[in-house]
């Protein structure tokens, strides 16, 4: 990417040729600077380093949790981390503590420029004029004022070839050690190789190197390729295997990198075997390579990950090995379902989601099974898919099953497979079930708490002993495969009522997380913009007004995510290419049930003025005629009840006053008949009686 990489990409030397540092010395001059100034701490303030960290918010994604890795290497060495923009904003720093504060002194930290046109001669502004690895060490600085640091920098590139941002280590020039720059650009690839995971939809990806114990490791080479064939890009190991830079790649196929046509590698990884296979690069070296074949991202709840690439539905080529004595079952490539992001995506800011995806974190890589709580559209799905593109299975298959949405008739053959004519309408050769096709990856059951009791045992019975036996098999098949469920519903309460197995309860809930409803977070306006921005193409820029927001916070969103995506992207495209959300872009029904909530709201009955009553209650609030007394709510609106759950009350007594006449109760509310049938289903059990 950039420049041809002339060495291994891991590989580092310390120190900086004298050539750069004095052609680096010119260009400073060239802007005017003095190597007597003093620090400058004009850089652009908070609302620029909050646009520069939402304009990279991809980039700091995965550098996140590489940055702490790398400070966990040279913590208590008085230095720090950072990670800039391309354009050499600092947007986010680690460091000692004591270091911190010196490092304030020369306006290194947030949010300040540290390009070369701003601080001279820096590690950080010259590795992204040079777009290369280098080291900066005392006097070299140009300010005299930096000469007590030595900073190791290395540009980030996207997948596209482009520098993204740059890694900085950052210290005190007295405790320099030449290993830093090593680790500051190992951990640039590391940044590098992440990226790849979450990029480039409907795409072949080729992951190769000359030994095969390499494979998955920061060195293997990664090259995409467009399902004919054509070149789309390569990390730097796969560049300096190749011998080729990115500018020359992009003439390029696979078929003339790799000597076969892209549909020969496609049968080539078509079995289910794991074992990577070997092929010849054009310059006559052999390397063992395992391939990744992507496919188009089917519905997702943009917006839980704010500013990320589309993303992406992935078929692995390591599927899961299956098959009996009696009757081997075809194995079919496996499809996982679209990977949204990792945990570090999915914490927006809400504390609930934190302490979520900390414990997660805790637990990352032990094979504990993760049971999800929460509301129907919270995301549950997508957090499970972060679970596993976080775990050392996420090379594995992602194998997703809702128990909700398959007939009681089928949930059993499709969840542990069947052998040809086990009944009748059996497909001919079977079907592998989706426990095999999970094997060596995840397997996410969807709405466990759906599950029918009598296949609740044969499931325990697969997680205690780890094999499955496909419908009309006369032997069982060893599994490997981590569990991660999920149910809207309480499953202590079903335990209690009989409908749920106690033993397979405990076998699921190693660890027990619970996702907060959309209207319980406090993050609720950032993830509004962040599914609104998801949804803007072709160029749209739409926004949404003040009113608009307000109407969203007072809404108890019964759908969460999947509802408030839904709404948003209908009006998105009403508004056009620019423009704000106003209330005419908003669905009828929804409007209606916010003026119901209202209008419900302003007939509750004030208490009369007392010793406990605060002034402004002293005289009612000017609405509509009270309704009758039998549809009157409760004077006092109980702390942190929602408007939706006072509308529904106030229908539901509407109706028990006009004996279930709904003609009658929408008159009376002052609401259409169409709003109180929407409705109904949402009143509680026993609400009408």
């Amino acid at each position: 990417m950039g420049r041809p990489t002339g060495g291994p990409p891991a590989g580092a030397t310390n120190g900086t040729d004298a050539g750069v540092i004095h052609q680096s010395h010119e260009r400073s001059r060239s802007f005017g600077l003095s190597s007597g100034d003093e620090p400058d701490f004009s850089s652009p303030g908070r609302s620029q380093l909050s646009d520069a960290l939402e304009e990279n918010r991809f980039l700091f994604q995965h550098a996140a949790p590489v940055m702490e890795t790398l400070y966990d290497q040279i913590v208590n060495t008085h230095s720090m981390v950072l990670l800039t923009s391309a354009s050499g904003m600092v947007l986010h720093s680690l460091g000692d503590t004591d270091f911190l504060e010196k490092a304030q002194q020369v306006a290194l930290m947030p949010g300040m420029d540290w390009s070369e046109r701003s601080k001279g001669t820096n590690a950080i502004g010259t590795a992204l004029t040079e777009q290369e690895a280098l080291t900066v060490h005392g006097g070299q600085h140009y300010l005299a004022a930096n000469q007590f640091l030595t900073c190791s920098c290395a540009p980030i590139y996207d997948p596209y070839g482009q520098v993204i941002g740059a890694l900085d280590v950052t210290g005190d020039h007295r405790s320099f050690h030449h290993h830093t720059l090593a680790l500051v650009r190992m951990s640039a690839q590391m940044i590098e190789n992440h990226m790849f995971a979450d990029i480039f939809p409907k795409a072949i990806r080729l992951h190769f190197h000359t030994r095969s114990e390499f494979l998955g490791t920061l060195v293997e080479g990664i090259a995409v390729f467009s399902p004919e064939g054509r070149f789309i890009s390569a990390n730097r190991s796969a560049q300096f295997q190749l011998g080729l830079p990115f500018s020359a790649l992009k003439a390029h196929t696979f078929s003339s990198l790799f000597g076969i046509p892209v549909s020969a590698l496609v049968d080539l990884f078509r079995g289910a075997m794991p074992n990577p296979k070997q092929l010849c690069m054009h310059n006559g070296v052999s390397v063992w390579c395992r391939a990744k074949i992507k496919t188009a991202a089917p519905w997702t709840i943009p917006g839980m990950s704010p500013g990320t690439p589309a993303p992406d539905a992935q078929q692995t080529a390591t599927g899961a090995a299956a098959g009996t004595a009696s009757a081997p079952v075809t194995p079919r490539p496996v499809q996982r379902k679209a990977h949204f992001s990792t945990l570090q995506y999915l914490d927006t800011g809400d504390p609930q989601v934190s302490a979520v995806i900390h414990k997660l974190r805790m637990v990352s890589g032990r094979d504990i099974p993760v049971m999800i709580l929460g509301e129907t559209g919270t995301g549950k799905d997508l957090l499970a898919q972060a679970i596993h593109g976080d775990s050392q299975r996420s090379g594995g298959p992602f194998v997703s099953v809702n128990c909700a949405s398959i007939p009681d008739t089928l949930i059993e053959s499709e969840l542990f497979g069947y052998e040809e004519g086990a009944f009748t309408g059996a497909r001919k050769k079977g079907s592998m079930g989706k426990i095999l096709q999970a094997n060596g990856g995840t397997l996410f059951l969807d709405e466990i708490g759906d599950m029918p009791k009598h296949l609740q045992a044969r499931l325990l019975r697969v997680l205690q002993e780890r094999k499955v036996s496909p419908l009309g098999a006369g032997k069982e098949v060893e599994v490997d495969v981590a569990v991660i469920s999920a149910t809207h519903k309480n499953p202590k309460a079903m335990i209690a009522d009989g409908s749920f197995r106690e033993d397979l309860y405990y076998r699921l809930n190693g660890l027990v997380v619970r996702l907060p409803a959309l209207r319980e977070r406090t993050d609720f306006e950032f993830v509004v913009r962040k599914i609104l921005k998801s949804l803007c193409e072709n160029g749209q820029n739409v926004g949404i007004s003040d009113e608009v927001m307000a109407l969203f916070k007072g809404y108890h969103w019964p759908g969460n995510f999947r509802q408030l995506h839904n709404l948003l992207r209908t009006a998105v495209v009403m508004v056009g290419c620019e423009g704000n959300i106003e209330r005419l872009h908003l669905p009828d029904d929804f409007l209606e049930e916010i003026e119901l909530a209202n209008e419900s709201v302003q007939r509750v009955p004030v208490p009369a003025a007392g010793a406990d009553a605060p002034p402004m209650a002293a005289a009612p609030v000017p609405v509509q005629p009270a309704l009758p007394e039998a549809v009157q709510l409760s004077a006092e609106l109980p702390e942190g009840q929602r408007l939706q759950d006072v509308a529904l009350t106030a229908m539901a007594q509407a109706l028990r006053q006009h004996s279930g006449n709904v003609s009658a109760a929408a008159k009376a509310l002052g609401v259409s008949r169409n709003t109180i049938y929407r409705k109904k289903h949402l009143l509680p059990p026993g609400l009408l009686d």
